[in-house]
């Protein structure tokens, strides 16, 4: 059985593959190039770069399934894929908490002017004084919207720095003694820090706009290693430039690889490319779990 993988995978893991009989292909392609290449193999794996379309879903005559390598499936069409009969599966444990860690690590950054002391002092700068009013993290409300996995470890990490938890969720009942769990309009209200880890449908609006901004409190902080069009990115810079954001750490885009160049930018915002899972523990993690996902769909 051949399997294809165009965004990269643990080298352990493909070895492990190899092992169990399977015929491994490495291989990144143009949108074009995979229409062509999928023809010819059963498993396709993907990370966040390769998107999985009804074409290159239709071309794929021996396809059986198609694995993320990560949480979201948002750059696969998975209507698509079920309409052929094509099984979708992710590893929505693997990068939990190295996710969790980049938000924190955002968090942090905007709190204490870590990106632009960083840049002053490259330049030669001794800007003590303009840093001078950092913040700290204890005693502050964190909001989460969207408490799954991710959402969870942050919680967990943050409590432990002393603050308190709150947290909105459309879909489970959050059942742990450090989250409190309540409606979207009172993390909106009363939460310092903003935290958003859910999905993003294909056409759906962003979560949070102009007029949920306006809801939030003055000087809040937005993080988002979600998705990119979560948060609108035009009403994020407004508020960033007129100051009722005091900051915000963004780990996604959209249009991605493309980005807003005015967001990034701006000096109180904290930017990484989507590296959110980009660790090495993550990345045996995922392995792992393919590793199992595969083993299981050969039997």
């Amino acid at each position: 059985m051949r399997v294809l993988i165009t965004d990269g995978l643990a080298k352990s893991a493909v070895k492990e593959l190899q092992s169990i009989g399977y015929e491994v292909i490495e291989q990144s392609y143009t949108p074009e190039e995979l229409v062509k290449a999928i023809a010819d193999v059963e498993v396709i794996i993907v990370r966040s770069a390769t998107k999985v379309t009804r074409e290159v879903i239709a071309a794929g005559k021996n396809l059986k399934l198609i694995i993320r390598g990560g949480v979201g499936t948002d750059n696969i069409d998975s209507a698509s894929a079920k309409e052929f009969g094509v099984k979708v599966m992710n590893t929505p444990n693997a990068s939990s908490v190295s996710v969790a860690e980049l938000a924190l690590a955002h968090m942090f950054a905007i709190a204490r002017f870590i990106p632009q002391g960083n840049i002053t002092m490259k330049n030669g700068q001794w800007e003590k004084k303009a840093f001078a009013k950092g913040m700290e993290l204890c005693g502050k409300t964190l909001g989460l919207v969207g408490c799954g996995r991710i959402g969870t470890e942050l919680a967990v990490r943050c409590h432990a720095l002393g603050m308190k938890v709150i947290a909105y969720d459309k879909y489970i009942t959050i059942q742990h003694p450090m989250i409190e769990q309540t409606d979207f309009e009172t993390v909106l209200t009363t939460a310092d820090i903003i935290s958003v880890h859910i999905p993003l449908a294909k056409g759906e609006p962003p979560v949070i706009g102009a007029n949920e901004i306006a809801k939030m409190k003055s000087g809040v902080i937005l993080i988002n290693t979600a998705r990119g069009g979560v948060i609108d990115e035009t009403a994020l810079i407004e508020g960033l430039k007129n100051g009722k954001i005091r900051g915000a750490g963004i780990d996604v885009f959209v249009g991605e690889p493309n980005f807003n160049s005015e967001l990034v930018s701006l000096p109180n915002v904290s930017v990484t490319p989507h590296i959110g899972a980009s660790t090495v523990e993550a990345q045996d993690k995922i392995g792992t779990e393919v590793v199992k996902i595969l083993k299981d769909f050969k039997k």
